[in-house]
């Protein structure tokens, strides 16, 4: 299960650089807050089909679980919307480099103090070296 894992995360990085390209220019024809907008009332309908179909949860536990876990979504457009803003300056590729350097370094804080339950891992020289190369490579590519 593990290198599935490894395999599906590498396909949902190839799914967001096409989708960071795909609404970097939808966002030139109807606009960057349409284009978030429509990305979510679209993966809405289909995940709430889906979710009707399949669905095992309990949504309405939503209001029983800590308020901090709700802000999932507000980050989603966040990121979304930043994307979308982001691409047709840039490009994908500064766009998604850029974004993996910010996912590594607030990773690696969040994964140190052991924030928002998940397992501590002390950051050390290593992991430095890697943002660095990173902001390196985005200089570079740059």
């Amino acid at each position: 299960m593990r290198y599935i894992s490894y395999i599906l995360a590498l396909l949902a990085g190839a799914a967001l650089s096409f989708e960071g390209a795909i609404y970097g220019e939808l966002g030139k024809t109807i606009g960057k807050l349409e284009t978030s907008f429509y990305n979510f009332f679209v993966g809405s309908i289909i995940l709430g089909l889906l979710w009707l179909f399949f669905g095992k949860g309990k949504l309405s536990y939503a209001v029983k679980a800590p308020k901090w876990t709700l802000l999932g979504g507000v980050l989603g457009v966040v990121y979304l919307t930043s994307i979308v803003i982001s691409v047709p300056f840039v490009g994908v590729g500064i766009t998604m480099v850029a974004v993996i350097i910010g996912q590594l370094g607030m990773s690696m804080v969040i994964e140190h103090y052991g924030w928002l339950g998940s397992k501590k891992s002390s950051i050390n020289k290593e992991k430095i070296l890697a943002i660095i190369s990173m902001i390196i490579a985005l200089v570079l590519v740059y």
